[in-house]
């Protein structure tokens, strides 16, 4: 019995975790809206600043500002932070205990955690292109790894 009991409430609780309950951000006020750890805006550089200090550093811990210019469509799990300058980040969220909005593009966000420069695979990158929503044809064409920019984010706040 105890062990049905177990079972019972260990699928109850996978169903919850994996549901897709996300909040939309069309239409609604996002300025002040928290993801992860509470975080606040004061004291974040801008992104072409961490991309400065990256090009040092092996790892940069910081509170950066951008601009999301995509979002994983199916769970909000990842996101791209750009800026004006052609500057690009590809962001995950700590131990993938959050996600975003699934349509959170042309957010302004602050993030607090650490950036590294790391090669993502073909897989990898497909992988990603398929949650985009990219078509087949665009998803076949990534044929090399990609070194890129990534942040592991603790929290995320929308400024605007």
């Amino acid at each position: 019995m105890k062990k049905n009991l177990f079972f019972v409430l260990l699928t109850i609780s996978l169903m919850w975790a994996c549901g897709s309950n996300q909040t939309t951000v069309a239409g609604q006020e996002t300025e002040g809206m928290t993801f992860g750890e509470a975080i606040s805006a004061d004291g974040a550089i801008p992104l072409a600043d961490m991309v400065s200090q990256l090009a040092s550093k092996d790892t940069v811990f910081t509170k950066v500002a951008g601009t999301v210019e995509s979002v994983c469509k199916k769970k909000g799990c990842w996101m791209n932070i750009v800026n004006d300058n052609g500057d690009e980040v590809f962001v995950k969220f700590k131990d993938y205990g959050f996600f975003m909005p699934l349509d959170c593009e042309g957010a302004k966000v602050v993030m607090d955690g650490y950036a590294t420069v790391e090669e993502t695979s073909v897989e990898e990158l497909r992988h990603y292109a398929e949650d985009e929503g990219q078509t087949a044809e665009q998803i076949a064409e990534i044929t090399e790894p990609v070194r890129e920019m990534k942040f592991m984010a603790h929290g995320v706040v929308m400024t605007e």
